[in-house]
C-alpha cells in the first residue's frame, strides 16, 4: 500500500479526477433536468395528438410558425448537431444557449401536431448547449472546452433514453465514428450516470423493451446477427442518403426556409390522411415494442422512413436515432420472415445496432 502510495503519477491523478469530477457533475444537473422535463413534455403532447387525430391539419401551419421562429432567432444555431461537432473539433465561440429551448420546443411542436421525428438530436443539442455555458464561468481552455462539451453531449444522451453507458459512448465517439478521446472517458461516463439519475428523480419511466427469449449462441444464430447486422447497416445508410439527398432537393426548390416546414406539413398532413398512416408519425415507441413481439408488416419500415424522411428534409428539427430504430426493428421481422426465423436475438440485435447510430456531419439541417 505504502509502495503504490508513492508513486507521483497516482498522487498526481487525484486533482485531475476531483477537477472533472466536479465539472461533469455540474453539466450532468442541468441536461438531467431539462431532459425530464422534455421527456414529460413529450409523453404530454403524444397523448394529446393521440386523443385528437384531427390535429395533424394543424402541421403546416406549426412548421411555418417553428420555421419562422428559426429564420429569425435561430440562425446562429440552425447548424443543430453539427455546430457542436465543428465546436468540438475547432473550438471558435461558445454555442448559443437559445439552441437548447429552440430544439426542445420546436422537437414538442413537432410531435404534437404530427410529424415523425425523434428525440437524439434535441437531447444532443440540449446537452451541449448548456455545457456549453460553463465555458465563460470557469473560463476553460480550449481543450478543457472540448471535453465539457463532450460531456454535455453525454448527458444530454444518457438522460433522455436513459442509457447512461450508450451515451457515455456517443460522447467520446462523436468525433469520428470508431475513434475515442479517452482523456474524456472518466468525465462523459460520469456526466452520463449523473444526468440520468437526475433525470429519474423527476419521476420520469423510460421505455423498458422486453425480449421473452433469447436463443443460445451457435453458429446459426451467430451467421443470423452478422447478416441482420448487415441488412440494418444498409437500411441506415439508405435513410441517411434519403434524408440527405431530399433535404438537398427541397433547399434547390423552396429558398425561403420557414415555407420548407409549411409545404412538408401540407404532404405529411394528406398522406397521413389518405393512408391512416397514423402509426408511422411520432416516436412510434408502441410499433418498436410491438416489433418485438411479433413480425411486422413487410411495408412498415419503408412508411416510417418515408414519413420520417418528410419531416427531416422539410426542416423539422429533432434527433432521428429512434427513427432509425424503429425502421429497423421493422426490417428485422421482415427479415425474420425471410429467413422463417423469428428469435428475439435478432430483434436484439436491431436494438443494439441502432443505440449505436450518430449525426454526422452530411446529415440535414435539424
Amino acid at each position: 500500500m505504502r509502495r503504490y502510495l508513492s508513486r507521483p503519477e497516482q498522487i498526481e491523478l487525484l486533482p485531475y479526477l476531483g477537477k472533472w469530477l466536479v465539472l461533469a457533475s455540474i453539466v450532468a444537473v442541468p441536461a438531467g433536468s431539462v431532459s425530464a422535463f422534455f421527456l414529460i413534455a413529450l409523453d404530454r403532447a403524444t397523448q394529446w395528438r393521440e386523443a385528437h387525430l384531427w390535429i395533424i391539419w394543424l402541421l403546416p401551419l406549426a412548421g411555418l410558425g417553428a420555421g419562422l421562429i428559426y429564420h429569425r432567432l435561430g440562425k446562429a444555431v440552425d447548424g443543430g448537431n453539427n455546430l457542436l461537432i465543428d465546436e468540438i473539433h475547432d473550438p471558435k465561440k461558445v454555442v448559443p444557449l437559445r439552441m437548447a429551448p429552440l430544439v426542445l420546443g420546436a422537437t414538442v411542436v413537432s410531435q404534437l401536431f404530427g410529424a415523425s421525428v425523434g428525440r437524439e438530436g434535441t437531447a444532443v443539442q440540449m446537452g451541449g448547449a448548456l455545457a456549453d455555458q460553463l465555458t465563460h464561468v470557469f473560463r476553460l481552455a480550449c481543450e478543457d472546452r472540448r471535453i465539457v462539451l463532450m460531456a454535455g453531449i453525454s448527458a444530454g444522451f444518457a438522460a433522455v433514453f436513459g442509457t447512461p453507458l450508450a451515451g457515455a459512448v456517443f460522447g467520446l465517439e462523436v468525433l469520428a465514428i470508431g475513434r475515442m478521446r479517452y482523456d474524456a472517458l472518466f468525465p462523459c461516463v460520469v456526466a452520463a450516470i449523473v444526468a440520468d439519475q437526475v433525470c429519474l428523480a423527476f419521476g420520469v419511466h423510460h421505455t423498458h423493451y422486453a425480449i421473452a427469449h433469447v436463443v443460445p449462441i451457435g453458429a446459426w444464430s451467430v451467421l443470423a446477427v452478422v447478416l441482420a447486422g448487415i441488412v440494418f447497416g444498409l437500411a441506415g445508410a439508405a435513410f441517411a442518403k434519403a434524408a440527405h439527398g431530399f433535404g438537398a432537393w427541397v433547399k434547390r426548390r423552396i429558398a425561403y426556409a420557414p415555407l420548407r416546414p409549411l409545404a412538408g406539413g401540407v404532404v405529411i398532413a394528406t398522406a397521413v390522411w389518405a393512408l391512416d398512416a397514423h402509426r408511422y408519425i411520432g416516436l412510434g415507441i408502441p410499433d418498436i415494442v410491438r416489433s418485438l413481439q411479433e413480425p411486422m408488416q413487410p411495408w412498415d419500415f419503408l412508411g416510417k422512413m418515408a414519413f420520417t424522411v418528410l419531416s427531416l428534409g422539410t426542416a423539422s428539427r429533432a434527433g432521428r436515432s429512434r427513427r432509425c430504430s424503429t425502421s429497423a426493428r421493422r426490417w428485422a421481422t421482415r427479415w425474420l420472415r425471410c429467413w422463417a426465423c423469428r428469435s428475439r436475438c435478432w430483434r436484439a440485435s436491431a436494438s443494439w445496432r441502432c443505440s449505436r447510430a450518430r449525426p454526422t456531419r452530411r446529415s440535414p439541417p435539424r
